[in-house]
């Protein structure tokens, strides 16, 4: 393996790790044996006198990912089951079974900018971080987890990515390389596809025009830097293809309809590994974003939805679920458990071009006006 990566402690971005031998049957030095032991030992007793949860997230792959890696490993080794379920996120749902005391989900997956809200509305219980475990090397969770991973109300299973990708037989000679490219319709002719929502595409729209990463959201909060993105957006208007579910883009690359098109780097992944498509991810102005395991306030079974958020974010399941969807995970411990032939397609595996990682809080506190002038875009 020649390109890896970490996230730097003190930016959150992508800098040069070194993996040290395979680490695979191994788990920072702990025989695979003892790791089970010790997985065994976090199923407190209480834990096990629930014999169900209900863990809800988005589906597809990545919800297959947390089932092999996570869900049946915690039922073997506590006796709790699991109970899947999906969702398209958001706080709705979890608001309206908070407040009328109806709380059906246990855990849920939320992205960044929905854990920051839920924690501020009381609908996540809190997070004692000192009880979470430790890394397979040993180290403290709070040395092992990467920079933000452990909030006040949840704590990160996985970072991905929002990247551009294209068919390589829609492009021989010249092929895209840069975020620029993506906007330069003279150069790389065809429709475009994008994620009919404005995070992502408005920061994309700075970037494309010049913005440095690490002032696009300082720009994007003045209105002179929010209508430069939109008059950025404006020169490809007319030739973008919305989608909505994630599914939809590859699907749009491989229909033909589009030359270029957002995505979600782990389905670009598996349509790669698992379709033979000729995908090919343009890393530069990649955003990366992270989800976060949370426990719903009012959870009925409170005692083994802790347990479940302490193994399901410990080294070896963070590990695991990189064998099913390419999303890096949220440990620096479990990274050289992750196979080689994966560590390529994680966003922090040292790509070049330009990283942002999607400020949340920002987000969470711009969304709504941000929402409105962005339909408003839409409909002129």
């Amino acid at each position: 393996m020649k390109t890896k990566a970490t996230i730097n402690p003190a930016t959150n971005q992508a800098t040069p790790f070194t993996v040290s031998g395979s680490g695979r049957g191994k788990h920072g030095g702990l025989p695979l044996k003892t790791f089970a032991v010790l997985a065994l030992a976090l199923i407190s007793g209480a834990a096990a006198a629930e014999s169900a949860i209900t863990v809800t997230s988005f589906g597809g792959t990545y919800g297959t990912s947390q089932i092999e890696a996570m869900h049946k490993p915690f039922s073997a080794a506590s006796g709790v089951k699991v109970l899947s379920e999906d969702y398209n996120g958001g706080l709705a749902e979890i608001r309206a079974q908070v407040s009328t005391g109806n709380v059906k989900w246990d855990v849920v997956d939320v992205e960044t900018a929905e854990a920051i809200r839920g924690c501020d509305e009381g609908l996540f219980e809190r997070v004692e971080a000192a009880s979470l475990p430790k890394g397979s090397d040993g180290k403290p969770a709070s040395e092992d987890f990467f920079e933000g991973a452990i909030m006040d109300c949840a704590v990160r299973n996985i970072s991905w990515s929002n990247i551009v990708a294209f068919d390589s037989k829609r492009f021989k000679s010249d092929v895209p390389k840069t975020l620029a490219d993506f906007f330069d319709l003279k150069k790389f002719p065809g429709k475009r596809g994008l994620k009919k929502e404005p995070n992502v595409n408005l920061e994309w729209a700075l970037m494309a025009d010049g913005v440095p990463p690490e002032q696009v959201y300082a720009v994007l909060g003045t209105p002179e830097g929010l209508q430069r993105a939109f008059r950025k957006l404006d020169t490809i208007k007319g030739s973008i293809v919305w989608w909505q579910a994630g599914a939809q883009a590859p699907q749009l690359l491989a229909d033909g309809e589009v030359a270029m098109t957002s995505a979600y780097h782990g389905r670009i992944f598996n349509a790669v590994r698992n379709e033979k498509q000729s995908f090919v991810p343009v890393w530069d102005g990649q955003i990366q974003v992270s989800d976060q395991f949370a426990i719903v306030k009012g959870s009925k079974n409170l005692a083994a939805a802790k347990e479940f958020l302490k193994f399901a974010t410990g080294t070896k399941p963070l590990a695991d679920q990189a064998k099913y969807v390419a999303y890096a995970p949220g440990r620096r411990s479990s990274i050289p458990e992750v196979d080689s032939s994966v560590r390529f397609w994680l966003p922090n595996a040292g790509h070049p071009g330009r990283v942002l990682v999607s400020n949340a809080e920002w987000w969470a506190d711009h969304a709504d006006e941000i929402n409105q002038k962005f339909a408003v875009w839409l409909a002129k």
